[in-house]
């Protein structure tokens, strides 16, 4: 089984790219792998649309005035 451990979303020159880091963890629970890393830019209207929802929710709530 694969845990997604971190992500985050971020523009380069090729566009909005999300990188991930995971653990991969057996059938007994048993710890196979970690910090394992991918990444992958976004061609997902819809998924475009969420990652601007979390930027504006960031902006507007946790970083004041």
């Amino acid at each position: 089984m694969k845990k997604l451990t971190s992500f985050t979303a971020h523009v380069t020159a090729e566009g909005q790219r999300i990188s991930y880091t995971y653990s991969e963890i057996d059938i007994a629970g048993n710890l196979k792998s970690q910090n394992n890393r991918e990444n992958f830019i976004v061609m997902d209207a819809e998924l475009m649309e969420h990652i601007a929802a979390i930027n504006a929710y960031i902006s507007e709530n946790k970083l004041g005035e």
